[in-house]
């Protein structure tokens, strides 16, 4: 308070010092009654600077002298920072007075960067550089960038105009293609070809037309007349074009021939009733519509010699199951009464690579890695009609549709996707869009559509009898889908992923990836381990490259049960479609088991 008291003293004492000069002022209300509700007092305290007093005088002198000594002489190399901006001839003086103490030649330090001196990038485009040389070697003269002049015969510069090899006028080059034309035939004349009958230069089969009429260095030589054949050349050419008819002729001589043979195993072809062993039991029907996981092994059907590539159920009724085996044979086993093989269909050189039945199961297809494609009779065993087109089928598929049991669609090892007519046995249409081998094809929307994959890690959508691409599918996340099987409700594709999950596409208008259905556990990458959907569509399941058999629920994308189906891969699962809790697994182990 004493303090605040003194200030206001001192204030006041130069307040009254103020108004002892100036006139005096009426005195406010405020001054003569001050109420404690008023505003605070001010005060005034007098400015200080903390700044040291400078005589401007002498600086001013100083700077003048040092700008007037630092113009009059060049700078100093050894210096770091430069106090003023120098001139041209400044920066560039030479260096004055003793040589510097670092270098050893008497050149500053600080204005080299190369071992002999100052060196400057320079950018050239080439082509500025290549048309200058060339003009230089082609008319003697070139540009001199650095004088902005001309170098070399000046004589040839006014004769051309200056020009360069790159811009020469178009009827100058043919100006000087005809004088070039004259002078090599005045060459020629002066070589001793002065006696050069007329008629020889104008006959397109002699050197001298073809020397005067050269337009490249590979025109120089007589076209050839084909003359008269030996013998020897006939006999080959007859033979030739005997082996190119039957090639193109053939169709069953693109594939490797194999004797095609069957051989049943039961105790007789047809019952007391005369029916056949194809036929389906009378009792045949689905017990319920509501399908459970297998737990336990129920049987196994062990045949095969090698692996098994794959399994399918009989249509509609499953009392009999179809298996292609990597020993050139397929295999049909009956599942309701023996258990036993029922027979054997031997056609083939090679593994066989995929089955499929055709809607009533009475016939069936083989496609095997000796390129042949056979359409057998489920019954007898007998081979009603064979396809090749000289590639490896990796699938085959027949149109599902009643009217269309006869059109066979087969995806190659050469990208294609080949259609045949198989009454005929011609090939009606080829879808060739592909940028690797197919590995799929799936009939979607009523049959009228069908969605195909391959190596090229891609998806593509098909109208039926089109070879036009409706729909494409191709992300740089996507892999390649090996297997592709279809929901029950027709609304959704499910694709088994070689980086071990399987995606789900619905199947309507736009073919979208559903973000939200992803089924993942198994490790299946670098099998093509087939997907499957239970009857009712409840269940996923599918094979691994460790022998097990997952299961995962529809709904909720979770793993429900894995079974330890083969030793090696699990290749081939499929669901019975009439007893809803059994299923079928095969695998490269050789072996089909059953589960219940």
């Amino acid at each position: 308070m004493d303090l605040l008291q003194s200030y206001r003293d001192a204030d006041m004492e130069v307040g009254d010092k103020s108004e002892a000069k100036s006139e005096p002022r009426p005195a406010s209300t405020s001054d003569q009654d001050p109420s404690p509700d008023s505003s605070p007092i001010r005060f005034s305290l007098p400015s200080k600077s903390a700044a040291p007093k400078v005589d401007d005088t002498m600086l001013s002198l100083t700077v003048a002298g040092k700008v007037q000594s630092d113009a009059q002489k060049p700078l100093n190399p050894t210096q770091h920072v430069v106090s003023f901006n120098p001139t041209y001839e400044q920066l560039w003086a030479p260096i004055a007075g003793p040589a510097h103490p670092y270098a050893k030649d008497g050149l500053a330090q600080g204005l080299r960067n190369h071992k002999l001196g100052f060196v400057e990038n320079a950018a050239i485009e080439p082509f500025v550089f290549d048309e200058q040389y060339n003009t230089f070697y082609k008319f003697g003269y070139a540009a001199d960038p650095t004088e902005n002049n001309y170098v070399g015969d000046v004589e040839a510069l006014k004769q051309n105009d200056g020009v360069s090899v790159y811009n020469i006028p178009q009827h100058e080059q043919k100006k000087r293609k005809l004088e070039k034309k004259k002078e090599m035939l005045e060459e020629m004349e002066n070589e001793g070809n002065d006696q050069m009958d007329i008629a020889e230069v104008d006959n397109p089969a002699t050197e001298a037309w073809l020397m005067k009429n050269r337009k490249s260095p590979w025109a120089g030589k007589k076209e050839w007349v084909q003359g008269e054949l030996t013998e020897e050349q006939k006999k080959y050419a007859e033979e030739h074009a005997k082996k190119k008819g039957e090639k193109e002729g053939g169709e069953k001589e693109k594939g490797e021939a194999h004797a095609d043979k069957s051989t049943f195993h039961g105790k007789e072809e047809k019952d007391y009733q005369g029916r056949s062993w194809i036929e389906p039991p009378k009792d045949a029907k689905a017990s319920n519509d509501h399908c459970y996981i297998p737990k336990r092994l129920v049987h196994t059907w062990s045949g095969h010699t090698k692996g098994v590539s794959a399994i399918r159920f009989f249509p509609k009724f499953g009392h009999l199951i179809l298996s292609a085996g990597m020993d050139t044979k397929v295999k049909i086993w009956d599942v309701f009464n023996s258990g036993k093989c029922m027979r054997t269909y031997m056609g083939h050189s090679k593994a066989v690579r995929d089955i499929w039945f055709c809607n009533d199961g009475t016939k069936f297809l083989t496609a095997g890695y000796d390129k042949n494609i056979k359409y057998w009779d489920t019954e007898t065993g007998q081979v009603i009609s064979t396809f090749s087109t000289g590639k490896i089928p990796y699938v085959v598929r027949l149109n599902p549709d009643e009217d269309k049991q006869n059109v066979l669609l087969a995806g190659m090892s050469d990208k294609k996707i080949v259609q045949w007519d198989m009454n005929s046995g011609q090939i009606t249409q080829e879808y060739d869009q592909h940028l690797g081998a197919v590995n799929t094809i799936t009939f979607v929307d009523n049959n009228r559509r069908f969605v195909t994959s391959s190596d090229d890690k891609s998806l593509r959508v098909w109208e039926f009898g089109i070879p036009v691409v409706i729909k494409y599918i191709s992300e740089p996340h996507m892999h390649s889908m090996p297997s592709i099987s279809l929901h029950p409700n027709t609304n959704w594709l499910a694709c088994q992923s070689l980086d071990n999950q399987i995606l789900i596409y619905s199947t309507r208008e736009r073919f979208q990836l559903n973000k939200k259905k992803r089924f993942a556990g198994h490790i299946a990458a670098g099998y093509a381990c087939q997907v499957n959907f239970s009857p009712d569509g409840r269940f996923v399941m599918s094979g691994d490259g460790e022998g097990r058999c997952w299961f995962w629920d529809w709904k909720s994308c979770k793993v429900f049960r894995t079974l330890k189906c083969h030793e090696g891969v699990c290749i081939g699962c499929e669901w019975h479609p009439l007893e809803q809790s059994k299923v079928a697994t095969c695998g490269w182990d050789g072996l089909i088991k059953y589960w219940d």
